[in-house]
């Protein structure tokens, strides 16, 4: 039996939005690609609301489920309802982690909030 759920297997199978973007409205980098888990968010905004999301990642297969998932999560949201997006959020859409497994949603939540903080950044300085 399998420590994931079918879920979590599904999303590392078939994992959602990964790729680049051309010309991204906010970039959110977060982990240490030297020694470990490592994602980096784009998005893009229309209007407030998160209207494309694409993620690169290194990572085990529950970092690569749990960004996969937050990009289902935060699509479709505006900027407010995206940035409450928490790691228990990642971890409940998955059907739950294994206990030592549990770190890895913080690296989808901090990472979208890292591009959702870019975005708003670049648009008040312009």
């Amino acid at each position: 039996m399998s420590e994931y759920t079918d879920i979590v297997i599904e999303h590392f199978e078939n994992p959602r939005n990964v790729g680049d973007m051309t010309d991204p409205d906010g970039i959110g980098v977060f982990g240490d690609p030297g020694c470990g888990d490592f994602l980096k968010v784009f998005i893009r905004v229309e209007n407030n609301i998160i209207t494309d999301i694409k993620y690169q990642i290194k990572g085990c297969p529950a970092s690569i489920a749990c960004a996969s998932i937050m990009t289902e999560l935060a699509i479709g949201k505006d900027l407010d309802e995206a940035m409450m997006i928490e790691d228990e959020d990642i971890v409940n859409a998955l059907g739950g982690l294994p206990e030592h497994k549990l770190h890895c949603s913080n690296l989808g939540a901090s990472g979208l909030k890292e591009a959702i903080i870019n975005h708003v950044y670049a648009y008040v300085k312009h």
